[in-house]
């Protein structure tokens, strides 16, 4: 008697799936290969693909390098999954991924975004074009920057995103860019030189150069800034932990990354659903969103995590801005948390919206529904237009959470 993944596997080969090797494929009990297109997808030997909401859009290939397991990810057009493992993870069209990949929940990879080999993502968000090189540790960031291919935001080889304090947190995300102008892919690149690092959490704005070898600790909102270590700087001083001296810098990043997540969801619903079709059909949409909300949760519980800390932080003097502001944190942590469920559908300005959701319209019947080119083929008012729907949403959910906690303002 046959299994259920031979048997599987057989009606996949009879809708066109290629399996250059079928006896060393296995597929779960669970997947649904209706969800697995046979238009130009190749799956190679030593692939394992599990999960009900598995989706393989046409002309994927998986495990051209070596062994691939999927579970439960959404996987676009033209996609190549060279060999890892990948979980709860969406890859839009022609996202290329080396061999030794370590990809886990809440990760977006968008159009024509790239990592080398052995990268580990979770909680990542790339937007299109941006590239990661090798042995490359990225979790709990968003990224975004370029125009292309050519001209894109990059990690260098050997680069890590330091997202776990001494004092055993995870509240620190960063975001290298940001949503409103990210999205429009028209922002100078960022470029994060190889055998170095970022801080988290930490914001870099567009254009920013960190150079090779560097551990970058501080937020640089200016534009086209070189940033770079001085030689033979270092120290050895007292530590305490729990002092959280820098709380301001953490929870307020913390909110603006979490406001940028909400303003990334609204150009999801409202931008990103005018271009279902054969290359992100429906149910790719809807893996987009649930990763979305995924990395949204994530964040949210992380911020909740460092509230419920504070009562146990050290501080030398009970009347400092610092302990006044550990002791609003923690004494406001759950209308935080409320809030921030209450803002989760911010839509910010209609009005903006619904001016710049023309533009998009305008562009699909010129250019169909080719998300890159759609995009790029906007006028630069138009994408002002659109940059500033999303920045005031940003702006709003910020402000409202920081009102919460005054002593944050300012």
């Amino acid at each position: 008697m046959k299994s259920s993944s031979i048997l599987k596997i057989e009606k996949l080969i009879k809708k066109g799936v290629k399996f250059p090797n079928p006896d060393g494929v296995e597929i779960g009990d669970d997947v649904n290969i209706d969800r697995i297109s046979g238009n130009g997808t190749i799956i190679y030997s030593g692939c394992k693909i599990f999960g009900s909401s598995t989706l393989i859009v046409h002309g994927a290939k998986l495990g051209y390098e070596g062994p691939v397991t999927v579970e439960n990810c959404q996987i676009g057009p033209q996609v190549n999954l060279n060999s890892g493992f990948f979980k709860d993870a969406v890859f839009l069209g022609k996202v290329s991924v080396g061999s030794g990949s370590h990809i886990r929940g809440g990760t977006i990879l968008e159009e024509e975004s790239s990592i080398a080999h052995t990268v580990g993502l979770k909680q990542t968000i790339l937007f299109p074009f941006v590239t990661l090189g090798s042995q490359i540790d990225f979790c709990d960031c968003l990224m975004a920057g370029g125009t292309s291919r050519k001209n894109h935001s990059e990690v260098g080889s050997s680069y890590i995103h330091f997202n776990y304090t001494p004092d055993q947190d995870k509240a620190t995300p960063s975001l290298v860019g940001d949503v409103p102008s990210g999205v429009m892919m028209n922002q100078n690149p960022i470029f994060l030189g190889g055998q170095g690092g970022l801080v988290g959490p930490c914001r870099l704005a567009f254009g920013t150069v960190v150079a090779a070898g560097t551990i970058c600790r501080k937020d640089e909102l200016r534009p086209q800034r070189l940033i770079f270590n001085k030689p033979g700087k270092g120290g050895n001083v007292a530590f305490t932990p729990g002092a959280y001296k820098g709380i301001k810098r953490i929870v307020t990043n913390n909110i603006i990354y979490i406001a940028n997540l909400t303003a990334l969801m609204q150009w999801y619903i409202y931008v990103r659903a005018q271009f279902i079709s054969d290359d992100f059909p429906k149910p790719l949409f809807i893996g987009l969103k649930e990763k979305l909300n995924m990395g949204i949760d994530e964040r949210i519980k992380r911020f909740k995590d460092l509230c419920d800390k504070m009562p146990d932080t050290a501080d030398d003097n009970p009347s400092s801005i610092v302990a006044r502001q550990k002791h609003e944190l923690y004494s406001m942590r759950t209308t935080l948390e409320e809030s921030f469920g209450e803002l989760r559908d911010s839509s910010g300005d209609q009005a903006l919206r619904d001016v710049f959701l023309e533009k998009i319209d305008a562009g699909i019947k010129k250019s169909g529904r080719d998300y890159v080119t759609v995009i790029k083929g906007l006028e630069s008012k138009d994408s002002k237009t659109g940059t500033m729907w999303l920045q005031g949403i940003i702006d709003d959910i910020t402000m409202k959470m920081l009102e919460i906690i005054p002593s944050f303002m300012g």
